[in-house]
């Protein structure tokens, strides 16, 4: 069965950085599309970055030359690098991917921004 699992999250001072992992549990191959989403406290989830076709990216707006999402195909894992990072950022954040048939999401990790 497909699992999704995030990594990487924690608490950081406004203006560090963090590295999100998402690792899969089979090939990333099987996948259309993944990507990030966040969801702060009495706020839905929203996309913050998602990955299609291996390379192509997009962003929203908020984070926007502050993140960078990828994936390694060898790893079966997908990241998003945080820079930058503002209070404003906090929330858990969760690993999504969709194949043709389904849509999957990891557990998500909480990630901290202090002022």
């Amino acid at each position: 069965q497909v699992q999704l699992v995030e990594s990487g999250g924690g608490l950081v001072q406004a203006g560090g950085s963090l590295r999100l992992s998402c690792a899969v549990s089979g090939s990333i191959f099987r996948f259309n599309a993944m990507g990030w989403y966040r969801q702060a406290p009495g706020k839905q989830r929203d996309l913050v970055a998602s990955i299609t076709g291996g390379t192509d990216t997009n962003y929203a707006d908020s984070v926007k030359g502050r993140f960078t999402i990828s994936r390694d195909n060898v790893k079966n894992t997908m990241y998003l690098q945080m820079n930058s990072l503002k209070p404003e950022d906090s929330g858990v954040y969760y690993c999504n991917a969709i194949s043709w048939a389904d849509v999957f999401w990891g557990p998500g990790t909480q990630v901290t921004v202090s002022s």
